[in-house]
């Protein structure tokens, strides 16, 4: 037998060594220094002038102050006294029909294009891919010249078309009444924002799995239901992210309202916030009220985006659920 050692009276046992843990590893610093600078001229791009725009809503501003004149703090008044306006709550209302009535026009009509898109043969989607590229990258003063001519009252073909159609429209004048003026509004922003829509729908439909279509198919689905079922599931990051630039950019329309209302429109009826802002501060010279309608803005920009950017982060999780367990 082999004899075992034992160890003398009086001496701890023997504990085993422990190993050093292993340092943990950083991630590689390079990633974080190139976006600092694109972070900080961000920052200053867009931080300065919303500090400045909450600093003059704080304050009395007017064209004396625009010459050298000091300022008068006003604090909070600048937006007591807007909540107070009916006429505020007037612009704000019409300015949400006209975004929701120009997102969903524009999200309906762009896609429908884009899914046309799939179903043209080559040639002729080329034709149709080159006539929205220009539509869309005419200015869009130049457009709106051209959409002015159209709906003219003397010379415009509208009216010259629905009156050989046997309507009551020689001499109508479009912008007169609030009601033709957004119609004619609401044709020309939806016009113009038709193209990318359909672009970024087309590239997000031919990302769409064919096996899923033809299985669907195969099962015995309708068109209908593989698109609602199939195709509009796939791509519906996409849908979310178009759908939220829409409702921002159908927010900020400015030009195409003060071009129109130029060119015959009644203004205060027409007003929506873009124009009311630059008619209280460029053409009124009250820049602290207008400040704090922009500022009032911001804030209603924020609070229509929001549930987007909760269902898009939402999404990233699913996806991110999804990818970890396959």
């Amino acid at each position: 037998m082999a004899a075992t050692r034992s160890l003398p009276a009086g001496l701890p046992a023997a504990t085993p060594e422990r190993r050093p843990r292993p340092p943990r590893r950083r991630g590689p610093l390079l990633p974080y220094v190139l976006v600092v600078p694109a972070v900080v001229a961000l920052g200053l791009a867009l931080g300065y002038p919303v500090l400045r725009q909450v600093q003059l809503s704080l304050q009395e501003f007017g064209l004396a102050q625009q010459f050298g004149a000091p300022a008068e703090w006003v604090g909070l008044d600048n937006y007591r006294e807007l909540l107070g306006q009916a006429y505020l709550w007037k612009v704000v209302v019409r300015s949400l029909v006209f975004c929701v009535v120009n997102a969903g026009l524009t999200l309906v009509i762009g896609m429908g294009v884009a899914l046309l898109m799939t179903r043209m043969s080559k040639p002729v989607r080329l034709l149709a891919q080159t006539g929205l590229l220009l539509a869309w990258a005419m200015p869009v003063l130049a457009a709106l010249t051209v959409w002015q001519w159209l709906f003219d009252t003397q010379y415009g073909i509208v009216n010259w078309l629905l009156t050989r159609l046997g309507g009551d429209y020689e001499g109508h004048s479009w912008l007169l009444e609030p009601l033709s003026f957004f119609f004619v509004a609401t044709v020309i922003v939806v016009w113009m924002s038709v193209p990318f829509v359909a672009f970024t729908g087309y590239a997000a439909l031919t990302q769409v799995s064919e096996d899923l279509v033809e299985a669907a198919e195969l099962d015995g689905a309708n068109g209908w239901q593989r698109l609602r079922h199939i195709v509009l599931p796939s791509i519906r990051p996409v849908l979310l992210v178009v759908g939220l630039l829409e409702i921002i950019w159908g927010l900020r329309v400015f030009t195409q309202i003060y071009v129109l209302q130029e060119a015959g429109g009644v203004t205060r009826e027409t007003n929506l916030l873009g124009t009311h802002i630059y008619r209280l501060g460029i053409a009124g010279g009250d820049f602290g009220t207008a400040a704090a309608v922009a500022i009032f803005m911001l804030a209603l920009t924020v609070v229509l985006t929001a549930p987007y950017v909760r269902t898009m982060l939402r999404q990233e999780e699913l996806d991110e659920l999804e990818g970890t367990a396959r």
